[in-house]
C-alpha cells in the first residue's frame, strides 16, 4: 500500500542518517550506509541481477528473486531516497576505509565509489573525487584489495576520457605532483629515514601503479585526445626521476603473495615505458647480491670484519668518505694511504643495497679519482661491486652522478652537469668520458652498463615523444585517412633513422676504444690482433709458448677492455641483427676483423649479408667483405661459408678483368692474403683459387711485357706449380729473393701484385706442409 511504501522510505532513510551508531554497535567494518549506496548505483545502473547476488551473498542463503518484482523499488530508490545527485554528493563525504586490506570482508566505500566512477557520476555532477581516491589509495595495507587496481584503472579512465562528446571538460582532476611526491617523502633517505616515513609500502606501490598507468594511458589515447584537441597534463620528468622506481619494484618482488597482480602490473608497466629498468643482466647480478651467497658473507664474517657497527657505518659517509671537516677525506688520500680506502670499501659491501644508499653521492663523485695511476686493481673492482649494488635500487640516479663525475677534467672546470632528459636524448654522452676510463676495465664494465640503459631509454623516450607529439600530424585541411597515415609513417621512419644511427654511432666508438694507442703498440701487448692469436697457440710447443707469453702478455687492461666491449656488442647484434649489418656496411679498420669475429659469438650472421656488401659498387666495401669472409671461414667453417667463398673467389676473378690498374692494386694487395685463409677452411678450393692467382700473374706480366722480361720466369714457375706439385717442395728451398724482378721495378704496381701473388702461393704452401 502506499502507506506502507512511505514507511519503508522513511525507514531507510533513517539508516542511512544513522549508520554511524549501527556501524559502533555492530562492531564490524563493513558499512550498512554504503550497502544501500551500492543497491541505488545498481538501480541507477540497472543491474537487477547484481542487487540479486548482492542480497543472497549478504543473507548467506539463496533466494529466489525475479527481476520483474523491483521495478516498484528501482522507482523509489532511485527517484525518492538515492537521485543520482544524491548519490554522488554523499559518496564523496563518506570516510575512506583505515588500513583497507583483503581481510576486509563485505561491501566497502571503495565498492560504492568504483561503481559511480564507471557510470561516470561525478564527473556528470561536477563533484571531485581525486582527494577521496588519494585518500584511500594512503590508507591501504597488505594483503591488498582486489578491488583496489580496477578503482584505479576507471578513476584514470575517468581522467582522461571525457564523459561526453558534447562536455569534453567533464573530467576528474588527476592526483597532484606534490601529492605523489609526498607518498615517497623519505624513501632514498637510508633505513633511519625510511623507519619515519608516514605512508607503507602498499601505499608506495600503488601510487607508482597509478602514476605508471596514468602515462600509459595518455600515450595510448593519444591520437584520441588530439582529435578532441585535448591535452590532459602530464607528470614531468623531474618527478619520475624523484621516484626510487627500481627499490619499489625490488620490494614488490618479495610481497607478490601479499600484493596479488600488482607485481606483474608493474612490470609490465617497466617493461613498456622503463626498458632500461627491465635489463636482464640487472637481475642476475641481483641475484648475486641479495642471493644465498651474499646472506651467509654476512653471516659469518670474522671478528676482524665487525670492527664498525651498523650505526657507525651508517655515519661513514660524512665521517670518512666526504666530511671535509673531519680530517683529510678517505679519496683525497687515495694515492698515498690505499689500505684505508680498501678497508672503508671492504666494510661498505657488508651493506644492503638499501642501506648503502646514503653513501651512493659520495662514491660516485670520487670515481674519477680512482683513474689515477698506481690504484691497486682490488679498490678497483671493490668499488666496481658496490656501484652493481647500488644498480639494484637507484639506477637512474645513479647513471646521472657516474656520468657527471667521469666528464673530461677540462668539462668539469666548466661545471657542465648532464640531467637524466639530456642521457635520454642523447646516450652517446656516456661514451665522452675521460680517455681513461678505456683503459680501466672496472670502470669500462660501469660505462657500457649505463651505455645499454640509455640507448634503452632512448628509444622509449622517443617512441613516447613521437605519440605526445600527435596533435602535428592532424591538420585542419587533412580529412582523409590517407593524407595521415602518410605524415605517421614518415615520422615512424625518421625515428628509426635516428636509433639506427644512434646504435651505429655506439658501435663504431667502442670498436675505435679497442684499437691499440701507440704506446700499446710499442710494448706490443696490446695487439688487437692478440684476441685470435689465443686461440691458435694450441698447436705450439710449451716452451714456445711461454716465450710468447712474455713477448705478448694477453693479460694487459687492453685485452679486458677488448674482451668486456666483445661481450656487448655481441648482446647488441643478438637483440637486433640490423646493427650488424649497418655496421659492417660502413665498416671499420680491418685490423679489428680478427677480435671482432673471435670475441663476438653472434658475428655468424654476417655470413647472410656479405653477398649483398660485396656487390655494393665502392671498391672499399668489396675489399672490407672479402677480409671479413676470411677471417669468418677460419671461425666457422660451415657450409655456407663455403658457398659465399666460391662467390668471393668468382667476383674476383670478375673483377680481374674490368678494374683499371690502379684498382686493381688496391683491390688484390689486401684481398689476396685472404684466398690462403679460404684454402684452409677448405682444402676443395685450392684449385679455383691457383688458377685465380695465375691469371692474377698473367694478366699484371702482361701490362709490363714491354719493360721488361723478369716476369716470363716467374709466369713459367707459377704455371709449373699448378701442373706439378712435386715443384713445391723446391720452391720452399729457394730465396723469395731469387724469384723477384729487380729492385728498379718495385715501385711499380703490377710488380708488387706479382710479388704478391708468389707470397701467396708461398703461404698456401707452407700452410699445406704444416698441416695446418
Amino acid at each position: 500500500t502506499p502507506e506502507q511504501e512511505q514507511l519503508m522510505v522513511m525507514w531507510l532513510s533513517w539508516m542511512i542518517k544513522e549508520e554511524a551508531y549501527f556501524e559502533s554497535t555492530s562492531g564490524v567494518s563493513a558499512s550498512f550506509g554504503e550497502m544501500l549506496l551500492l543497491v541505488a548505483m545498481y538501480f541507477h545502473s540497472n543491474q537487477l541481477s547484481a542487487i540479486i547476488d548482492l542480497v543472497c551473498s549478504t543473507l548467506g542463503m539463496k533466494i529466489v528473486i525475479k527481476p520483474s518484482s523491483l521495478s516498484r523499488m528501482k522507482t523509489i530508490f532511485t527517484q525518492e531516497i538515492f537521485t543520482e545527485q544524491v548519490v554522488t554528493a554523499h559518496a564523496v563525504r563518506v570516510a575512506v576505509t583505515g588500513n583497507l586490506s583483503a581481510n576486509i570482508t563485505g561491501f566497502l566505500p571503495i565498492h560504492c565509489i568504483y561503481q559511480l566512477l564507471r557510470s561516470r557520476s561525478f564527473t556528470k555532477h561536477k563533484v571531485s573525487i581525486k582527494d577521496w581516491i588519494y585518500r584511500q589509495l594512503c590508507e591501504t595495507t597488505t594483503p591488498l584489495h582486489p578491488q583496489l587496481l580496477p578503482l584505479i584503472d576507471v578513476y584514470i579512465n575517468s581522467v582522461l576520457t571525457p564523459a561526453s562528446k558534447s562536455n569534453p571538460e567533464a573530467t576528474n582532476q588527476p592526483i597532484t605532483e606534490e601529492e605523489i611526491l609526498n607518498v615517497f617523502q623519505g624513501l632514498t633517505g637510508g633505513e633511519s629515514a625510511r623507519l619515519n616515513q608516514h605512508y607503507g609500502i602498499t601505499a608506495q606501490l600503488l601510487v607508482l601503479y597509478y602514476v605508471l598507468s596514468y602515462e600509459e594511458a595518455i600515450l595510448a589515447s593519444s591520437k584520441t585526445l588530439a582529435a578532441m584537441q585535448r591535452k590532459p597534463k602530464s607528470y614531468s620528468s623531474a618527478l619520475m626521476d624523484q621516484i626510487p622506481i627500481k627499490y619499489l619494484i625490488r620490494q614488490a618482488q618479495g610481497l607478490q603473495q601479499e600484493l596479488g597482480g600488482l607485481h606483474s602490473a608493474l612490470l609490465r608497466l617497466l617493461a613498456t615505458n622503463y626498458p632500461h629498468l627491465c635489463i636482464v643482466d640487472d637481475w642476475i647480478c641481483e641475484e648475486h647480491i641479495t642471493g644465498t651467497d651474499a646472506l651467509l658473507r654476512r653471516m659469518l664474517l670474522t671478528n676482524t670484519a665487525k670492527n664498525h657497527s651498523p650505526k657507525q657505518l651508517q655515519e661513514a659517509p660524512f665521517v670518512f668518505i666526504c666530511n671535509p671537516l673531519a680530517g683529510r677525506p678517505a679519496f683525497a688520500v687515495l694515492q698515498s694511504n690505499h689500505t684505508q680506502v680498501l678497508q672503508i670499501l671492504e666494510h661498505l659491501t657488508l651493506l644492503s643495497a638499501g642501506e648503502l644508499i646514503p653513501y651512493a653521492e659520495a662514491l660516485t663523485s670520487n670515481m674519477n679519482r680512482l683513474l689515477y695511476s698506481g690504484i691497486p686493481r682490488r679498490i678497483l673492482q671493490t668499488a666496481n661491486r658496490l656501484w652493481m649494488t647500488l644498480n639494484t635500487v637507484m639506477p637512474r640516479r645513479l647513471w646521472v652522478m657516474t656520468v657527471n663525475a667521469l666528464q673530461p677534467s677540462g668539462k668539469m672546470v666548466r661545471q657542465q652537469k648532464y640531467t637524466q632528459k639530456d642521457l635520454m636524448i642523447d646516450p652517446l654522452i656516456v661514451l665522452r668520458c675521460d680517455q681513461r676510463v678505456h683503459r680501466c676495465p672496472p670502470l669500462m664494465d660501469i660505462t657500457l652498463h649505463m651505455l645499454n640503459g640509455y640507448l634503452l631509454a632512448s628509444k622509449a623516450y622517443l617512441s613516447a615523444h613521437l605519440k605526445e607529439t600527435a596533435e602535428q600530424d592532424i591538420r585542419p585541411s587533412q580529412n582523409s585517412m590517407m593524407g595521415l597515415e602518410a605524415t605517421e609513417v614518415t615520422r615512424e621512419e625518421l625515428k628509426n633513422a635516428l636509433l639506427a644511427a644512434q646504435d651505429s654511432a655506439a658501435v663504431q666508438i667502442l670498436l675505435e676504444i679497442c684499437l691499440p694507442m701507440e704506446e700499446e703498440k710499442s710494448v706490443g701487448g696490446g695487439s688487437a690482433y692478440s684476441l685470435l692469436k689465443s686461440l691458435a697457440v694450441s698447436g705450439l710447443g710449451k716452451r714456445q709458448l711461454e716465450e710468447d707469453e712474455k713477448e705478448d702478455s694477453l693479460l694487459c687492461n687492453l685485452r679486458e677492455v677488448q674482451c668486456l666491449i666483445c661481450c656487448h656488442l655481441h648482446q647488441m647484434f643478438i637483440a637486433d641483427p640490423n646493427i650488424a649489418k649497418l655496421v659492417h656496411f660502413q665498416g671499420y679498420p680491418c685490423e679489428l676483423l680478427a677480435l671482432t669475429v673471435a670475441g663476438i659469438p653472434s658475428m655468424h650472421i654476417c655470413l647472410d649479408f656479405i653477398p649483398e656488401l660485396i656487390a655494393q659498387p665502392e671498391l672499399e666495401k668489396q675489399v672490407f667483405a672479402i677480409q671479413l669472409l676470411s677471417h669468418l671461414c677460419i671461425q666457422y667453417a660451415l657450409p655456407k661459408s663455403l658457398s659465399v667463398a666460391r662467390l668471393a673467389i668468382n667476383v674476383m676473378g670478375t673483377l680481374l678483368t674490368v678494374l683499371t690498374r690502379a684498382k686493381r692494386f688496391s683491390f688484390f694487395m689486401p684481398t689476396m692474403p685472404c684466398l690462403v685463409s679460404f684454402c684452409q677452411a677448405f682444402p676443395p678450393l685450392y684449385e679455383d683459387i691457383v688458377s685465380l692467382l695465375i691469371q692474377i700473374g698473367q694478366v699484371c706480366a702482361s701490362d709490363v711485357a714491354t719493360a721488361t722480361r723478369d716476369f716470363d720466369a716467374i709466369i713459367t714457375r707459377l704455371q709449373q706449380l699448378k701442373g706439378k706439385p712435386s715443384e713445391w717442395a723446391r720452391l720452399l728451398k729457394e730465396p723469395a729473393c731469387k724469384t723477384g724482378a729487380g729492385d728498379g721495378g718495385g715501385t711499380d704496381p703490377n710488380i708488387q701484385l706479382c710479388h704478391c701473388v708468389e707470397r701467396t702461393f708461398v703461404d698456401m704452401i707452407n700452410m699445406s706442409v704444416g698441416g695446418v
